[in-house]
């Protein structure tokens, strides 16, 4: 009798093995591969794994519409292209190039330069990854019959109460998770990051050990992608040709009001900025605020950078479906038992929200977040 229980678990374990293995075997997977090490690392531990992998390069943008040539670090041109092309045949899995320049531009470069002239400082890789990587892959995906998409970035993917929740990934120097905020359930659902577990060193290691000596090699890229030179007020200034003439000669003025300065124009700047002033003052100076709408810019001390309250939109929660009984939702000017004040509810996240503001006040003062994982903005409990 004995025997046979024992029989029939293992036949049973076998079977729930084989059908594992069958269906990641048989999974297709679309992998955005943009020629550097980590997408390529990536879809080559994917395609070892047993998945059905199909590389994807993504051409978002045309440098010589800014006039400047992609470095090797820049994104979209030949060399970065054929790397993950050439990566792809060595693998002998197929490989294609998508087009996304006219949405690229349409999400991410409209939204770079409409940011900097309402005097705010862009974030377009976030933007770009909810926008092109994800939405614009899904559909490819779809194309294709894939279930899945991957990228290379250090992250990692866990499901907690019937939701997929962002994590740091395994490399804390590297970790990417902070730029995916804005991924829907529906996005996650769907994607795989396969350099969670991994730090940079160590995939460095798998590409040399592999072959991939030029890939493992490559520098690494730091400024914004479009903008190779990394001057992103040539950039704007490119892109509108009177910028600089309709705007140069505002004032700076100090946080007591005085006028202290003439600048180059608002968008030129950002909160926080201490280089490039050129205002002498007996001490350093930083930016405090940008006023779009008199082309002023404030400074001040660096103490003075320091607030009691942030002001935030566009949340996404991730981690909860609507907002937990135990926070609380008030009026900015109730008593120090208050924690949030909203604008605009109800506060739910079934899908990508979209509310006009939530303000943390100054008495925020008991954080409560889990190890590894990052929050749209800073929860208290009550």
């Amino acid at each position: 009798m004995q025997l046979w229980r024992h029989t029939a678990v293992c036949l049973v374990f076998t079977i729930t093995t084989i059908f594992y293995l069958y269906n990641m075997i048989h999974s297709k997977v679309l992998v955005a591969m943009s020629g550097g090490v980590d997408s390529s690392m990536a879809a080559l531990l994917l395609h070892e794994q047993g998945y059905d992998v199909i590389g994807v390069t993504m051409k978002v943008w045309d440098y010589s519409l800014v006039g400047v040539s992609p470095k090797e670090t820049g994104c979209c041109n030949l060399d970065t292209i054929n790397d993950a092309r050439n990566l792809a045949v060595q693998a002998g899995f197929p490989h294609y190039i998508i087009d996304l320049t006219t949405e690229f531009s349409t999400y991410v470069i409209s939204n770079f330069i409409s940011e900097y002239l309402s005097g705010r400082t862009p974030n377009p890789c976030i933007i770009c990854n909810t926008k092109i990587k994800w939405e614009a892959l899904l559909k490819k995906a779809d194309a294709l019959n894939c279930e899945y998409i991957a990228t290379g970035h250090y992250a990692r993917l866990r499901e907690e109460n019937g939701r997929f929740v962002i994590s740091k990934g395994a490399d804390k120097e590297k970790d990417q998770s902070y730029v995916l905020w804005g991924l829907s359930q529906q996005a996650l659902k769907r994607t795989l990051f396969p350099l969670g577990e991994f730090t940079k060193q160590q995939i460095r290691q798998i590409a040399i050990e592999k072959g991939f000596n030029n890939l493992a090699m490559k520098k690494e890229s730091y400024e914004i992608c479009f903008i190779p030179d990394n001057n992103y007020r040539n950039f704007l200034k490119t892109l509108d040709g009177s910028l600089e003439s309709r705007l140069n000669g505002g004032n700076f003025i100090s946080s007591d009001g005085k006028v202290i300065g003439k600048h180059k124009g608002y968008p030129f700047y950002t909160i926080g900025q201490r280089k490039g002033l050129n205002i002498a003052m007996g001490y350093p100076v930083y930016v405090l605020e940008i006023n779009p709408d008199t082309n002023i810019v404030v400074l001040g001390r660096q103490e003075q950078l320091k607030k009691k309250e942030l002001t935030v939109k566009d949340i996404n929660l991730i981690k909860y479906a609507n907002l937990p009984a135990h926070l609380v939702a008030c009026n900015v000017s109730t008593p120090p038992t208050c924690l949030m004040s909203f604008t605009n509810s109800p506060f739910h996240s079934s899908s990508n929200i979209s509310l006009d503001y939530i303000i943390i006040n100054e008495w925020c003062k008991d954080i409560h977040k889990k190890d590894g994982e990052h929050d749209s903005f800073r929860i208290c409990r009550i």
